[in-house]
């Protein structure tokens, strides 16, 4: 697990690539980790950060580290 990670040619924190899936702040995020799959638009490398949008809510966010794509567990 790595505290930081290169996407889209930016290095981003946990809580960075949370806001960047999420589209606003965040609470809360844990470590980035690889999530062991493609993306499915471009098919690079996507990662996973677990966060907390609001007190009541925890997401797993999923982001390509080579294109805009991205999606949660919602």
């Amino acid at each position: 697990m790595a505290d930081n990670r290169v996407v889209e040619g930016r290095m981003v924190t946990p809580a960075k690539l949370a806001e960047l899936v999420e589209g606003e702040d965040v609470m809360d995020a844990e470590g980035i980790e690889d999530a062991d799959r493609e993306c499915p638009d471009c098919g690079g490398n996507v990662i996973s950060v677990g966060y907390m949008p609001n007190i009541t809510e925890f997401v797993t966010g999923y982001k390509c580290q080579d294109c805009e794509w991205s999606e949660t567990d919602r």
